[in-house]
């Protein structure tokens, strides 16, 4: 039940499941071209391949790139909020009134 909580409150985890689903199908897709397809077929085995070896390498360079930013925006964020804690509050409380007021008029 918490796996469901935790995949519904994260869409970003959800996109990612569905790529690696995405991923692991067509592997065991051109697997199973292998040991039924004739020797013709092999070039384009051989170019899907490389395809989705592609798409991994990218899909892997975007998520390192992600997780740098996310860290280096984290550390900004530490640093403002331990250098100046009352201007935290004070921008936090009025990010918080305005999405209030957002959600009121709904």
């Amino acid at each position: 039940m918490e796996t469901n909580d935790a995949a519904s409150a994260n869409p970003s985890s959800n996109r990612e499941k569905s790529i690696r689903d995405l991923l692991r199908d067509a592997e065991e897709l051109i697997r199973a071209m292998g040991s039924q397809v004739a020797d013709k077929a092999g070039d384009t085995r051989a170019r899907l391949e490389g395809v989705f070896k592609e798409i991994k390498n990218r899909y892997a360079v975007a998520e390192a790139m992600v997780v740098d930013r996310t860290k280096e925006y984290a550390e900004k964020t530490d640093t403002f909020v331990r250098e100046n804690p009352w201007r935290a509050v004070g921008l936090a409380s009025g990010i918080g009134f305005l999405l209030g007021l957002l959600c009121a008029r709904r």
